[in-house]
């Protein structure tokens, strides 16, 4: 079940992907939204140089600034979403990028899933800090939506991907309540066949999904092109409106199809949900 939604609003970063993907998605699953807007402090001081009264007169303005951000992305949330009608309980904060961190992070754990905007190469933003750093603090699903993201979230299409794996199985659990929502299925093979378990094959999947009443078909990844190219091209192919998959791990398959966890989800296009 998928009821309450954790959804971070970046305040230094476009928030557009963040506010149209999460409420659609509530629009189509009826969940509730729990929206967090943090402002950042990052105000560096040298304390020698100025008296203490000045010190603390800069940073009651840098903190008052950073609120003043989340109030404003936040706002822009309270706009679209009572339009929408949808259910959803907002807090706007400053604090400094460590905190900021830690708060998400552990606001994650009380959370049936985390939606996130992905990453974003070449800015240099708190936003891309907490970003990278969620999915293996989060304790479960994350779902990142692409920084263009815009319309309306749909799971009528999803490609799970399969290497047989720990995460995989993760990934597939906690995607369970959209993959029943989904018209449409595919297993994507990340991995070689001699390279994923006999007990966890992509047969196994099927089988594992047809005994819930969720047919999916099997695919693989072609190896005539470098993983990540082929995904892309893949999901383009099949007019995939979601990918699951499970987190990067040691496979050199998975590094090379994720690469670093800055950059995992480069060039993905269509939402992603992951889970470590």
């Amino acid at each position: 079940m998928l009821g309450n939604i954790l959804v971070h609003l970046p305040t230094e970063l476009p928030a557009g992907a963040a506010i149209n993907g999460s409420i659609s998605f509530a629009l189509k699953t009826g969940a509730h939204l729990d929206v967090v807007a943090i402002g950042y402090e990052r105000t560096i001081i040298p304390l020698l140089a100025i008296g203490v009264t000045a010190v603390t007169s800069v940073f009651d303005f840098e903190q008052a600034r950073a609120l003043e951000r989340a109030e404003a992305t936040l706002h822009a949330f309270d706009l679209q979403a009572r339009n929408a009608g949808i259910s959803y309980t907002g807090r706007a904060l400053g604090a400094l990028p460590t905190d900021a961190r830690r708060i998400i992070c552990a606001s994650a754990r009380v959370h049936d899933m985390t939606i996130v905007t992905q990453p974003r190469s070449g800015y240099d933003s708190c936003d891309n800090l907490i970003l990278r750093g969620i999915l293996s603090q989060a304790g479960g699903p994350v779902l990142y939506l692409p920084p263009t993201f815009d319309g309306a979230f749909s799971i009528r299409r999803v490609g799970i991907c399969w290497d047989g794996s720990r995460r995989a199985a993760r990934a597939l659990h906690d995607a369970t309540p959209l993959l029943c929502k989904a018209d449409d299925l595919t297993i994507i093979a990340t991995a070689a066949p001699d390279k994923i378990p006999a007990e966890s094959s992509t047969a196994h999947v099927g089988e594992y999904l047809a005994k819930s009443g969720l047919p999916a078909k099997v695919m693989s990844l072609p190896t005539s092109q470098a993983a990540q190219r082929a995904l892309l091209s893949l999901a383009a192919d099949e007019s995939l409106d979601l990918l699951v998959m499970g987190s990067y791990g040691r496979s050199r398959l998975q590094e090379r199809l994720l690469g670093t966890a800055g950059h995992m989800l480069r060039g993905i296009n269509i939402p992603v949900l992951m889970s470590h």
